[in-house]
This record gives C-alpha cells, sequence and structure tokens, in this order.
C-alpha cells in the first residue's frame, strides 16, 4: 500500500502542468488566495460574469492539490443538514440555502459536461445509514424539518431490508436516502475547472503563499516571498489556512483530518454487494466514515477521526497518521468482511477546516473590499460551486440570489472556539471520548459514564460534531 499524501485522486489524474510562481509586483482589479474548489469556482465565475475583469490566483503549492484532490468525491446538497439551517437561519431562509446547494449539485454536472471534463460526474444520489442501535432514526430530526418546511417528495427513510437492497453490508440497518447528490473523481474536476480558468484568462501563481495581507484605504496588498500583489477586492478562500495563527478568521474555525483508503479493482465484490447504482454513502457516527465506489470497480473508504490539529498546523499528521489509517481500514473490514484479504493500494489524508455549526460561512470583512468562505466540514465539494458563485457575486457588488443566502454573516455572528491551547487539548479529549463512546455502541455494549459526559460537551456549548 502507498502511503502518501497526495493520494490515489491526483495519481490516477495523471501528470499536470505547472503555473509560475508571482514574481515582481503585479495589479489586479480582484486577487483570489487559494487554489481548491472555492478558490476556482469563485475565478470561474468572477470572469464568466465580467470577462474584461482582471483576476490573479495564489496557490501556495500547486493548484488541486491541497483538500479539493484529496476528498471522498461526495457531491451533496446542504438538505443533509437541513435542520442545523432551520436552527441558525429559520425556516425561509434555510429552504433558500437548500434548494441552492441542490442546484449547485446538478450545476457541477452541467460544468462537466459543457467543458468536457471527465471528472466521473454521477447522479447516484447518497445513503447515510445506521451501523448500531444507538444510531437508528438519529435523521429523523431532519426529516421532520423537512416535512415541517413543505419538503414532501425529498429525503426519505429506508428499512433495513431496502437498504440491504442497495448495500449488502453485514453492518448496514436502516438510513435514509437522499436524491440529489454525486460523485466525482475529485482531483480530475479541481483541475477541469482550473483549466477553465486558465481558458478564461485568470492568471494563475503556484508555490505563491500569502504571507502577509494588507487591506487598507485604497485596496489590498498581499505579499508573497516572490512578489507583491495589488487589487482592489481580495477572496480569501484558503479555508485551512484560516485556522493558523495570525488569520482574522482563527476562532472561527479547527483544523481537523480525515483520512482514506482505496481498495484495488473489486468489480465482483461490488455485484456481490448489489451496489452497483454508484451511491454514495456513509454512516450515522459522530466520527463518521464514508465510502463510494469508482467507475473501475474499486472501493473507496474514509474517515473523518482525525486528530485536532494544534495550533492549526496543515502539514504533518494531517496528512500522513499511520494510526488513523489503521482506523480506517478497521472500518473497512468491519462493514464489508469480504475485503479483507484484497489488496487497499493507496492511503492518504488531508487537513478539513471545520466550523463550531459544522456549516459553511461567508463572511465579509470590515472593510468590504476582503471576503472569506470557509468551514465546510468535509462537505465542500458540492457547496462550494455555490460558494464561489456568491463570493463572485459579492465582489462585483451584485443583487440576486446569491448575494442574499443567508450564510453571509459578519465575523461578529460567528460562533468562535476556545483559543489555543485549550482548542487542542479540548479536542483531543472529546474526540477520544466519542471514539470510545462509539467503539462501545459497535460492540452492543453500553458506554463508560464518563466517555458519554464528555462526549456531550460539544451539543452542551452549542457545538455541532457529525451528520
Amino acid at each position: 500500500m502507498i502511503h502518501k499524501a497526495l493520494g490515489y485522486w491526483i495519481h490516477e489524474a495523471g501528470p499536470q502542468p505547472g503555473f509560475p510562481g508571482l514574481e515582481g509586483d503585479q495589479d489586479f482589479d480582484v486577487v483570489v488566495v487559494g487554489g481548491g474548489f472555492t478558490g476556482l469556482w469563485s475565478a470561474f465565475h468572477l470572469k464568466t460574469a465580467e470577462p474584461e475583469l482582471k483576476v490573479g490566483l495564489l496557490e501556495s503549492h500547486r493548484i488541486g492539490h491541497g483538500p479539493s484532490g484529496r476528498n471522498g468525491g461526495f457531491v451533496d446538497a446542504m438538505w443533509v443538514s437541513f435542520a442545523s439551517l432551520v436552527k441558525r437561519y429559520g425556516g425561509e431562509p434555510a429552504l433558500r440555502l437548500a434548494r441552492a446547494s441542490e442546484q449547485s449539485v446538478r450545476q457541477v454536472g452541467q460544468f462537466c459536461e459543457e467543458h468536457e471534463v471527465d471528472a466521473w460526474y454521477r447522479l447516484s444520489g447518497y445513503l447515510n445509514v445506521s451501523t448500531a442501535p444507538a444510531q437508528d432514526g438519529t435523521w429523523a430530526g431532519n426529516l421532520k424539518a423537512m416535512r415541517e418546511a413543505g419538503i414532501i417528495d425529498g429525503p426519505h427513510e429506508l428499512t433495513a431490508a431496502r437498504v440491504q437492497e442497495i448495500c449488502a453490508s453485514p453492518a448496514f440497518r436502516g438510513g435514509v436516502h437522499y436524491g440529489v447528490a454525486a460523485t466525482v473523481q475529485p482531483a480530475r474536476l479541481a483541475f477541469g475547472i482550473r483549466d477553465a480558468c486558465a481558458a478564461l484568462g485568470v492568471e494563475l501563481f503556484e508555490n505563491s503563499p500569502a504571507i502577509r495581507i494588507e487591506d487598507g484605504p485604497g485596496g489590498v496588498q498581499v505579499e508573497t516571498p516572490g512578489g507583491r500583489v495589488r487589487a482592489q477586492k481580495l477572496i480569501l478562500s484558503n479555508g485551512p489556512a484560516l485556522a493558523g495563527r495570525g488569520s482574522p478568521l482563527s476562532g472561527a474555525v479547527t483544523l481537523a483530518s480525515s483520512h482514506m483508503v482505496i481498495t484495488e479493482p473489486v468489480p465482483e465484490v461490488i455485484e456481490e454487494l448489489g451496489w452497483t447504482g454508484g451511491e454514495a454513502i456513509s454512516d450515522c457516527r459522530a466520527l463518521l466514515t464514508y465510502f463510494r465506489t469508482t467507475p473501475d470497480g474499486r472501493i473507496a473508504f474514509g474517515w473523518g477521526g482525525g486528530r485536532i490539529a494544534a495550533g492549526g498546523r496543515r502539514f504533518g499528521r494531517a496528512e500522513l497518521d499511520a494510526e488513523v489509517i489503521e482506523g480506517v481500514i478497521t472500518g473497512l473490514k468491519r462493514y464489508f468482511p469480504m475485503l479483507a484479504d484484497r489488496q487497499l493500494e493507496y492511503a492518504w489524508g488531508g487537513p478539513i477546516d471545520a466550523s463550531p455549526t459544522h456549516l459553511p460561512h461567508v463572511v465579509a470583512l470590515p472593510s468590504g473590499r476582503a471576503f472569506a468562505a470557509f468551514g465546510y466540514t468535509g462537505n465542500g465539494v458540492g457547496p462550494s460551486q455555490m460558494v464561489g458563485r456568491t463570493l463572485a457575486s459579492l465582489v462585483l457588488e451584485r443583487d440576486d440570489e446569491y448575494s442574499s443566502l443567508p450564510f453571509i454573516e459578519p465575523a461578529s455572528a460567528l460562533t468562535r472556539v476556545p483559543p489555543e491551547p485549550f482548542r487542542w487539548v479540548g479536542g483531543a479529549m472529546i474526540r477520544e471520548a466519542i471514539g470510545r463512546k462509539e467503539e462501545a455502541e459497535w460492540a452492543g455494549g453500553r458506554p463508560d459514564p464518563i466517555s458519554s459526559a464528555i462526549a456531550r460537551i460539544p451539543e452542551l456549548i452549542g457545538f455541532h460534531i457529525g451528520r
């Protein structure tokens, strides 16, 4: 098994063209910091809306090689978080946001078709399953919120028998199915958006980290090791970096990690499971596992139970954590014991910018010239298209459906996390407690009282973990 940070998707996509680093001083109308999905979609929508706009994008390493090129490739709508949306924004705003995110799922597919991007886009639905009695019915509150909002023909509960028809894992119990969801090869999608941006005239710079940002009366300045950019507007789309020291939003985001493995081609196993519809699947654990198939018959399996990164450090164990990978493999064999003797070809990981609400946020910084987006908490492939369009509308000062979405909030309204070292110490303690609790539930036992009490701390202080 090859264990490298970049992982299978980036390897499978093949060698990619390089782009120069920034050199000297340059002027742009808009500068985008971060070359993942959010930054790429923002640049794409800016140039699509106003072709004459001069847009520059700065990426600290290689475009699309960060979390955007390493994730599970789930293209979800925000219906999976609808109850949380209602709680934070109210019923009508929650409906607008969920519907916009559903449109985003379809627009990713339309982009791939129109731009001939072979990102393996498959609108196959998403299945959230119970794997222990304690998880049964955990989706009831979300479905109730949708019914109260008038959503009748949307996501629906499935019996254990119906879940087994979709994917016959011996661990799966009941579940809920969301129809508007897709899977993609995420690196191929990121590289496709990058190429579309370049074709539109976006100036792309790699290996150009932002080491200092100034937002003054005359505009913004971004300094890199090789030069400086001056612009009228700034988009901060480097979500994981916003958790680090010196970020104006570090108190609103925590850096965690997720890790994955992928099997050799096992089409006969997929056929045996009846998992031929291509559905994306996750369990109902707080530290959830997630899994999908590929066109060549592989099973990709991931676990969001990585460690909290001390001080918001994006490298090290956030990318390569052998202990967490062992946890991923344990989960894979539990759910699919028939894979116990099959080869795992790749293992990898990457950082996740997690918000206390488990929801993404778009923030206008005080000057009105700079905007930031962050907090996807592992669910960014689908919403990032919508967020990129929102950021473009805000930069262009347009009054449209995107510029009025409720997740646009002032920084003062954001839920805050404790400062370091309490964030790291407390996060590690809660992670371990949740892990012990969920292991006990999996085994059919009763969690110890101390672990159960600690695991409830996020809920008690208004933080949301899991779906």
